[in-house]
């Protein structure tokens, strides 16, 4: 399919630059294909998961990753900013540099706000891509770099306002647990503590599952033609457990509510090759346009996509390139806020000819 298929005119302000207060106050629109739209609120979960559904929810946690510093060769300095966005091994992570021209292999970096984290270049990429040695490594680099960095904003976000304090608490799902992302999982910012167990009392149960998100999720496509496009991939992990509870909940009746694209990502991943849930660990680089047939996920939590993004060509596949054009027209039309701090869609997975084969 092409790239422009999935272009719309999105108004620059209906992309939020902070978060809904509290943060399931925020707007959800529901999107049954071939029904109305319900214009809702994210509480009214209570109201349409069933008990015996199970909400799957990622639990990673997002490094602090932007790291800003001093570039020395010989006796030049020069300032430089970094987005770590992939761990190479314990001491060395790939990271998206600014600017990139000023750098070269082997120069030394001074990071963070004392200049106490060093760093070598080790390598120089395309597209302002490095790799950065750090002369620490393991769990001490890891609390190195949440002391040292900034919480990376989406581009979107990041280009109109600093990122502040609060930034580290506001980006960051009151579930995350696994250190790994420089992304978060967005869809799963809407959930508070309060909320997760009215549902846990009305019977939902909540699962979770862990895909490190990484930075390419916030990088342009820069094909005309789908198939031309290379995924990024991104380290996840669904154990056996689950794997066993999600089939019985299934078995009983209960809907796989995957809150997230990435979630959603991890699940079809792990049913790919069988077309079952099967445990899994690894990398994935799983890319869903229309004509994907979902094996795992039967309704579908996520935030409102950028236009040509690889994620609203995911909720197209889920729900339909028309429902979800129709859908997104008309919350541009009724001011629901866009991307990363936005407001929140619930969509029902339309129906295809295998179905009731997979059943």
């Amino acid at each position: 399919m092409l790239v422009s298929d999935f272009d719309f005119d999105l108004p620059e302000d209906r992309i939020a630059l902070h978060p809904a207060e509290p943060r399931d106050s925020a707007r959800m629109l529901v999107v049954r294909p071939g029904a109305p739209l319900v214009d809702g609120h994210v509480t009214d979960l209570l109201e349409i998961l069933r008990p015996g559904d199970v909400l799957v929810v990622n639990d990673t946690r997002v490094l602090p990753a932007e790291l800003k510093g001093t570039r020395i060769r010989g006796e030049n300095r020069s300032t430089v900013s970094f987005n770590l966005h992939k761990r190479v091994d314990a001491k060395t992570w790939r990271a998206f540099a600014r600017p990139a021209k000023r750098l070269q292999i082997l120069d030394r970096l001074e990071l963070g706000d004392d200049g106490s984290l060093l760093a070598t270049v080790a390598g120089k990429g395309e597209t302002g891509e490095v790799t950065l040695e750090f002369d620490l490594g393991g769990a001490i680099l890891d609390e190195a770099i949440k002391s040292h960095g900034a919480m990376p904003l989406p581009p979107y976000i990041g280009a109109k306002r600093e990122t502040t304090e609060r930034d580290k608490s506001d980006y960051q799902t009151v579930y995350a647990a696994v250190d790994g992302a420089v992304a978060a999982p967005t869809a799963g910012l809407h959930f508070t503590e309060s909320l997760l167990q009215k549902l846990n009392d009305r019977g939902v149960a909540v699962e979770r599952v862990t895909l490190h998100v990484g930075a390419g999720t916030f990088l342009p496509m820069k094909v005309d033609d789908t198939k031309d496009h290379v995924m990024h991939a991104e380290w996840g992990e669904l154990t056996e457990a689950a794997v066993h509870r999600l089939a019985a909940a299934k078995v009983a009746g209960g809907r796989i509510v995957a809150v997230g694209t990435t979630s959603l990502r991890l699940l079809e991943t792990a049913a790919r090759s069988t077309g079952k849930l099967k445990p899994f660990i690894g990398e994935t680089d799983i890319f869903i346009t229309p004509g994907f047939r979902f094996r795992a996920v039967d309704l579908l939590m996520t935030n409102f996509h950028l236009p040509k993004s690889t994620l609203f060509m995911l909720v197209s596949a889920f729900a339909g390139l028309d429902t979800m054009k129709a859908a997104y027209a008309h919350a541009i039309s009724d001011h629901y806020r866009f991307y990363s701090y936005g407001d929140a869609s619930l969509l029902f997975r339309a129906p295809h000819e295998l179905d009731d084969e997979e059943l």
